[in-house]
């Protein structure tokens, strides 16, 4: 095995030289550093983790805490893209990252907060969970670093996708092509949703637009069948509206093969806009008018900001960081003028 001694006989250097070069530090030359990595590379050495633990006193493993509930798993487009630039910027600062076990079924499972004791991890992020279990909550209120995203936590800091602007922006579109009669079909309770159904109702409000409960109907996140069925019944109405707004790209899709299945056509006689801006609302005829979410901003900041946590918790203030998407303009909202 190649050790650092190595290294530095065959650069000429002391060890503390290898050293300061392979961590990074400022006290040497660029060229001296460039040097000693590309001779650590060519002999092939790899960094001990367990000295580097002893040494630091850290594992440099994050934990990840995922419980998604509606079936999609890691093939979630939103949240999976969010964990992939997380995993990308903490291997970028030498951690890697583990994932805390949900199985219930195991008799020898263990909570959270002793899952992350067991394996040592430095810091957690909470990318989805149920906040009301007493196992979530013993891990946020612990000593553990921790970072959740889209969840305010007393404590904690927190990186959210502004919700709330990213409404107030496909609401205004809509409204400027005419549009007065706008339902919207949004997620199951959460934060997220309670914030876009509040800018909702505070967007119908500020344009003198009158409320119609009728319109807001409450479904489910990344269910195109129950979108469906709510856009049958809102279509059903006396006074139908004239664009569905949508939780999500996916219910989007379930609400356009209702409308479809009726003989109508999007935007021609009803408009509709998504949510998240994946993949596959670009490839929809029509092109899908939505909101893209910045997830890689947003996975990207929960990384950086765990880390300074756990390498600088002093420095590191308790914030809340907002991270804004932009609009996509796709052909599936008409002008009703």
């Amino acid at each position: 095995m190649v050790s650092m001694k190595d290294i530095a006989a065959a650069c000429g250097v002391s060890v503390a030289t290898v050293s300061k070069a392979l961590n990074d530090q400022g006290d040497i030359g660029e060229e001296t550093k460039q040097r000693v990595r590309s001779t650590a590379r060519e002999l092939g050495y790899h960094p001990n983790a367990s000295a580097r633990a002893l040494k630091t006193n850290r594992s440099y493993n994050l934990g990840v805490l995922y419980r998604e509930d509606s079936g999609s798993g890691l093939t979630h487009d939103y949240f999976s893209q969010i964990l992939e630039y997380f995993r990308a910027t903490a291997e970028h600062r030498g951690y890697d990252i583990t994932f805390l076990s949900n199985s219930k079924s195991r008799k020898d499972r263990m909570s959270y907060l002793e899952h992350t004791i067991y394996r040592g991890m430095d810091g957690v992020m909470i990318a989805v969970a149920d906040y009301s279990d007493p196992e979530v909550t013993a891990l946020l209120d612990s000593d553990l670093p921790v970072v959740t995203v889209d969840y305010l936590y007393n404590r904690r800091i927190s990186v959210m996708s502004d919700n709330v602007t990213g409404m107030e922006k496909l609401l205004s579109y809509i409204y400027a092509q005419g549009h007065r009669e706008i339902a919207y079909i949004c997620g199951e309770a959460s934060m997220v949703t309670s914030n876009r159904v509040s800018a909702y109702y505070r967007f119908l409000e500020n344009n003198n637009i009158p409320v119609r409960e009728e319109l807001l109907q409450k479904g489910k996140y990344r269910d195109s069948g129950a979108a469906g069925m709510l856009t049958s019944k809102l279509l059903n109405l006396s006074r139908r509206p004239s664009c569905i707004l949508y939780a999500d790209d996916y219910s989007a899709i379930g609400g356009m093969n209702a409308i479809k299945d009726r003989g109508l056509r999007v935007p021609d006689d009803i408009s509709i806009a998504g949510y998240d801006g994946i993949m596959i609302a670009a490839q929809l005829e029509p092109q899908l008018t939505t909101y893209r979410q910045d997830t890689r901003g947003i996975g990207s900041m929960a990384a950086e900001k765990l880390i300074s946590l756990i390498e600088n918790p002093r420095a590191t203030p308790i914030v809340q960081c907002m991270m804004s998407g932009e609009l996509v303009l796709g052909r599936s909202v008409a002008q009703v003028f």
